[in-house]
């Protein structure tokens, strides 16, 4: 998977849309929570592609290295 950094950027500091975890930072999403999309299956369209992605960062452990790009 290439990715730029705008994109990667954009992806963790995207806020979920919906349900128990709405308002949060996709970064900021318990991995369980992750998990469960990644078996269950993403959303269709950008935001899908977004939680695939930070599914992996946080799959291989890259969480802590990208938490200073999170904007407030």
């Amino acid at each position: 998977m290439q990715i730029d950094h705008q994109a990667m950027v954009a992806a963790i500091n995207q806020t979920m849309p919906f349900g128990k975890y709405a308002g949060r930072k996709l970064l900021q999403l318990p991995e369980p929570y992750l998990v469960w999309f990644h078996s269950n299956g993403f959303p269709e369209g950008k935001l899908g592609q977004q939680l695939a992605l930070v599914y992996e960062i946080k799959l291989n452990g890259l969480e802590k290295m990208l938490k200073p790009l999170l904007v407030d």
